[in-house]
């Protein structure tokens, strides 16, 4: 099912690759997602950030059909993947690759084998071809003196690397990035930044990236999105969002004590950053008077 161009709000000449529109999702009592609603920019870097707890693994898991929203649409590439019949799911899902929080390596296979498992299990290229594409993903994220390790055998910073290239060898058109840069030094992070957004330059696909280190989304976001206690607070290109002045946004982006984000998660409440919101909006107002 395609969908009209003219339905999506215009983010980018590009157009979205994946929209959401309402997406709304709750686990018992627990409302994880309200209302989400956002154009992801085809051939961009897009990151959605938030405070622990709100939301941001489940929305990736949304996105890929893994979870069914209990209201709203996500569309992907033009389709509508909501109420899609599980066969039509697995199709979309090819246009996927994913770098998993700890790179969800295999352990008893090598870095090499690692990398080409998606080659073997999803295509019928020759072992030939396949070495081909290992080598030179291998290369672009500087392994290929690494390959024939377990990855019991090599730090962190490899295995984030490895499932980079594993994410890549299927030249998917998207690729969701679940806290690529936890567990890593700062000097690894700043390695892994520059290389993601490398990979992006040379494949122009889109990625997506969900994490809350702000550093790291600075270096390599063009478009920004903040989840807070379910909602999205704001959907904007990194410049519009490095000048708002909403509260929770400049909280979270600052890293500073004082603001409606609190040091318990379950404390924070919608009504506080609303308050805090409506106080700021108010008080510009009063002295525009």
């Amino acid at each position: 099912m395609q969908r009209d161009p003219a339905d999506f709000p215009h983010i980018d000449p590009g157009g979205p690759i994946i929209s959401l529109r309402g997406v709304t999702k709750a686990f018992g009592q627990h409302t994880v997602l309200e209302d989400v609603t956002f154009d992801v920019p085809k051939c961009k870097i897009t990151a959605i950030l938030g405070p622990s707890g709100t939301g941001k693994s489940v929305l990736l898991k949304h996105i890929v059909g893994l979870l069914k929203p209990d209201r709203g649409e996500i569309w992907v590439d033009g389709e509508k993947i909501t109420g899609m019949e599980e066969k039509d799911i697995y199709r979309v899902r090819r246009k996927f690759g994913v770098l998993f929080q700890d790179g969800a390596l295999f352990g008893s296979l090598n870095l090499y084998d690692n990398i080409a498992f998606p080659l073997r299990e999803h295509t019928k290229r020759s072992e030939k071809q396949i070495a081909e594409i290992v080598y030179r993903n291998a290369e672009m994220v500087g392994l290929l003196d690494h390959l024939k390790k377990l990855p019991g055998e090599v730090s962190g910073g490899m295995k984030k690397r490895a499932g980079l290239a594993r994410a890549m060898v299927l030249d998917p058109e998207i690729v969701l990035f679940d806290e690529p840069d936890s567990g890593l030094d700062p000097v690894r992070v700043a390695y892994l930044s520059e290389l993601i957004v490398s990979m992006q330059h040379e494949s122009q696909a889109t990625f997506f990236i969900i994490t809350h280190n702000i550093e790291s989304v600075m270096r390599v976001a063009d478009y920004l999105g903040v989840l807070f206690r379910s909602h999205l607070v704001r959907f904007a290109s990194k410049e519009e969002m490095l000048a708002t002045d909403d509260p929770v946004i400049t909280q979270f982006l600052a890293g500073r004590p004082d603001g409606p984000i609190g040091m318990d998660e379950m404390a924070d409440t919608r009504d506080d950053w609303l308050a805090t919101a409506n106080h700021a909006t108010n008080g510009k107002q009063a002295v525009a008077h």
